[in-house]
């Protein structure tokens, strides 16, 4: 079975009835033993959990799939440079094979040495970004060549390894915690009520829950890989299209197109997937949308077909002003920042 078969069937089981997976939950209880086991492990000493010298804010998630983390991330990001502080941004580089680790993203970076996510962060941000699998040790190499006052942790809620001052969950709105089970019974990484303990959580549309908030992401026009020239979105509702997506939750996407009275054919490939040519380059001569995070790895055989929307997050304003809230009362800073930041 393919890995995108896989992640299909997975997902009819995962957000359809619940008695269709209560066969999984004998796993889904060692599971359980495991990450309960590994918690206790950090909060006794037992496993060591490193503690870098500046404020380290988590973006994650608490289900398998996407739920627009790297949107959330870009724009606080941004936000924080606006309120005067240096963000830097950790990450897994996931999909990454660079054969040393952490390593040094710019805007230039191969995505498949850095991962795809790592480096369309470093160029929408323009913050020092580095990744690897010990975040401890991409937030240390930050330290060390920028000088940063804050980090950024896009995912990484459960890997405890490394101390975090804030954290924030991120949830889809409309796929919410599928039914509710841990894996590998259902999309969980970990139980419900860990949504109890972390600071914020906000609700990818929708919206928000009790004690939560609520960002909407917007597109506006597509941008030629080839060209670099924008058009508006409505553009494309005139004329049959492509659409492909190699992103933890297609769906969103293809959606989003429709919003826009666009009428596409579907290609939906494994999160981060490493493209070629034949993938995207299709007989007829119809245009070809694709997500921003799919195009950084699909300049160098673009044609002048190949498009990709940029995707902007906007929160609610009492979002930023509970997270520099936050910020100020958990690290140290100063009252006047927040005022000017949230004015």
């Amino acid at each position: 079975m393919s890995k995108h078969r896989l992640e299909q069937w997975l997902n009819g089981l995962w957000y359809g009835s619940r008695l269709k997976v209560l066969w999984l939950l004998p796993c889904t209880g060692l599971y359980l033993l495991g990450i309960t086991l590994r918690r206790f492990f950090y909060r006794t000493g037992l496993l060591t959990v490193n503690v870098l010298p500046v404020p380290v804010i988590i973006v994650g998630n608490i289900t398998v799939g996407g739920t627009g983390k790297t949107p959330l991330i870009i724009w606080l990001a941004r936000f924080l440079k606006n309120a005067g502080y240096q963000p830097g941004i950790v990450s897994r580089g996931y999909g990454g094979t660079a054969r040393q680790w952490p390593q040094w993203v710019t805007p230039d970076s191969d995505p498949h040495s850095s991962g795809d996510e790592a480096l369309l962060i470093a160029r929408q941000t323009g913050c020092p970004t580095a990744v690897g699998p010990s975040r401890a040790a991409a937030g240390r190499m930050l330290l060390q060549r920028a000088g940063c006052d804050v980090i950024l942790s896009d995912d990484g809620l459960q890997h405890y390894a490394l101390h975090r001052d804030i954290e924030i969950v991120v949830i889809d709105a409309a796929r919410r915690l599928g039914n509710g089970f841990c894996l590998p019974a259902g999309p969980l990484r970990e139980p419900a009520r860990r949504l109890q303990q972390v600071d914020l959580v906000i609700s990818n549309g929708g919206r928000a829950g009790q004690h939560g908030f609520v960002m909407q992401v917007h597109a506006e026009y597509a941008v030629n890989l080839l060209t670099a020239e924008q058009r508006e979105l409505h553009h494309f509702a005139r004329q049959p299209c492509h659409a492909l997506a190699g992103i933890g939750n297609p769906g969103r996407f293809f959606h989003l197109l429709r919003e826009h009275g666009i009428d596409c054919r579907q290609h939906i490939f494994p999160d981060h997937y490493h493209y070629h040519s034949e993938d995207i380059c299709f007989a007829d001569q119809m245009p070809v949308l694709m997500t921003e995070k799919d195009a950084v790895k699909c300049h160098d055989f673009a044609t002048d077909r190949h498009w990709y929307i940029p995707i902007e997050a906007e929160p609610q304003p009492e979002f930023a002003a509970s997270l520099l809230n936050l910020l100020v009362s958990r690290c140290n800073g100063t009252a006047e920042r927040v005022n000017d930041a949230v004015d």
